[in-house]
């Protein structure tokens, strides 16, 4: 790989070529521009004492100031951690504790809205951005830090949270190799060119919208259209204007268009190259409801944060794309193994393990988690599957018990863990029960201390003030006491079952 580096990134496109495009700024920034305005933010972070090897949080909205931050903390040497700006103080400063991070970034919106965190009181920056006069980091003054050389394939770039099964998440490390590999993955699968722009309407802080929307077309020198957030209202406009190539999305962001399309698109339909879908199981139905009503092939992925995101993807056309699965490997091993670490032949289910330059190390300080998911220097996916005779991927579920809500991983017991603190709360399961938009949404069974009450609406009212939206319960279902299986343990998944059928 000739860049070994992701700073290397700001160097693809031609100088004068477009590499980002901000509706909310009304400005289109050259790929010279974004190396200027990255530069400004390492040499603010350096004013601010940031070294090789610290980890920067970055606590904003979509758009190009996130990127400005993400790769100027890279040219700082430092890791990159960025974090959903919608979670609750408590939840950011779990992210900024446990990674060891030596100062948050901010823009001044966010800033107001996260005065309750605790963590970093006196280590917080504000990242300034305007048309006119650029990018300025304000912060702590400290004894400043002194220059470096370029950051080596193998130094950490970027920190990511991921759901596990215990009650916090855990930190994923990715270095500039995973990424730039990851990155390379999915430019090659789509022949992206520099002639392609690409909608970005995922959240910068995951994988998905940061790699495939954003990396992997600046990999090739393409541009780049970043809004604030994904609106079903709002897409269409910034088609028509900004006439992206493709767009990457989770299954709700596709059903939500198509469902809402004869409300807000006006005249034909855009001519997309094509449509990516990752993150979670997109519906054949809603596949060719989609492709017939716009007029473009929608190309099902595979991804996950410990793969730096891209693991398979289907072909595009003419390849051959098979209904229900994620496609073949790109640039990744892949193989099914049985319990015992065995490989299973093509045909047979087991758990999707993968390898290759791509894939993290483990997970940051928590070497039982990491020792856990290895097994003969194949990562353990936590996804049954299978791989049929042409090398396709098929996905048969999670193997544990995340809920996946429109893509977003959400660890139940952590919604336990709040529930539990309510006073009136004996026990709580949070589970995930179909959702016709995102796939999963969350729900708990609740179990109430003799001689306590409290409404579901109170219930929820509690949990929201504790979790991100999106983690909420949307309904409580109370019941005298949680039903458990034949060996006393509580089997989230057939919750409903169990008690349906009691």
């Amino acid at each position: 790989m000739a860049n070994d580096n992701l700073l290397s990134l700001l160097e693809c496109g031609q100088r004068a070529a477009p590499a980002l495009y901000s509706p909310a700024h009304d400005l289109t920034i050259s790929y010279a521009r974004f190396m200027d305005e990255v530069h400004a933010v390492r040499d603010g972070l350096r004013a601010c004492g940031v070294r090789p090897g610290d980890v920067v949080g970055i606590v904003m909205p979509n758009g190009p100031e996130v990127l400005f931050a993400f790769f100027g903390v890279l040219a700082a040497g430092a890791a990159a951690m960025p974090i959903n700006p919608e979670l609750k103080p408590e939840e950011i400063d779990f992210a900024l504790e446990d990674s060891r991070a030596t100062l948050v970034i901010v823009t001044p919106d966010v800033a107001e809205r996260i005065v309750g965190c605790a963590a970093l009181p006196h280590r917080r920056a504000r990242l300034l951005f305007t048309e006119h006069g650029g990018c300025t980091v304000e912060g702590p003054a400290v004894a400043a830090a002194a220059a470096h050389g370029a950051p080596s394939p193998d130094d950490d770039a970027l920190l990511l949270y991921t759901s596990g099964t215990t009650s916090r998440p855990k930190a994923v490390p990715l270095t500039h190799r995973n990424l730039l590999t990851s990155a390379h993955n999915v430019a090659h699968s789509y022949a992206l060119t520099a002639e392609d722009i690409s909608l970005c309407v995922m959240p910068l802080f995951h994988v998905h919208g940061l790699v495939a929307s954003v990396l992997a077309t600046l990999v090739v020198g393409g541009s780049v259209v970043v809004p604030r957030r994904f609106s079903a209202s709002g897409f269409w406009p910034l088609v028509a204007h900004y006439r992206p190539t493709w767009y990457t999305a989770v299954p709700t962001i596709h059903t939500i268009l198509l469902n809402t399309a004869d409300e807000y698109l006006q005249g034909p339909p855009p001519r997309f190259r094509f449509v990516r879908s990752c993150s979670s199981a997109l519906a054949p139905a809603t596949q060719a409801a989609f492709e017939a009503r716009f007029e473009a092939p929608v190309l099902q992925a595979y991804g996950m944060t410990e793969a730096a995101h891209q693991i398979a993807t289907n072909p595009l056309p003419p390849g051959i794309r098979k209904s229900g699965s994620v496609g073949l490997p790109t640039g990744v091993e892949v193989t099914v193994l049985d319990d015992y670490g065995h490989e299973l032949p093509r045909g047979t289910a087991g758990e999707v393990a993968i390898r290759g330059a791509n894939v993290t190390r483990g997970y940051l300080r928590n070497p039982e988690a990491t020792a856990a998911a290895f097994t003969n220097g194949w990562f353990r996916t936590g996804d049954q599957g299978s791989i049929d005779a042409d090398g396709y991927i098929f996905l048969h579920g999670r193997i544990k018990e995340l809920i996946n809500r429109g893509g977003e991983k959400i660890t139940p017991m952590e919604i336990d863990d709040v529930l539990l603190r309510h006073p009136a709360v004996a026990e709580a399961v949070a589970i995930g029960v179909p959702h016709p938009v995102y796939g999963e949404e969350v729900e708990a069974i609740v179990a109430l201390k003799p001689g306590q009450s409290i409404s579901a609406a109170d219930l929820i009212a509690f949990a929201r003030e504790h979790l991100a939206d999106f983690k909420v319960p949307k309904a409580i279902r109370f019941v005298p006491q949680i039903p458990r299986g034949a060996t006393g343990k509580i089997q989230r998944r057939r919750l409903l079952e169990l008690l349906d059928g009691a």
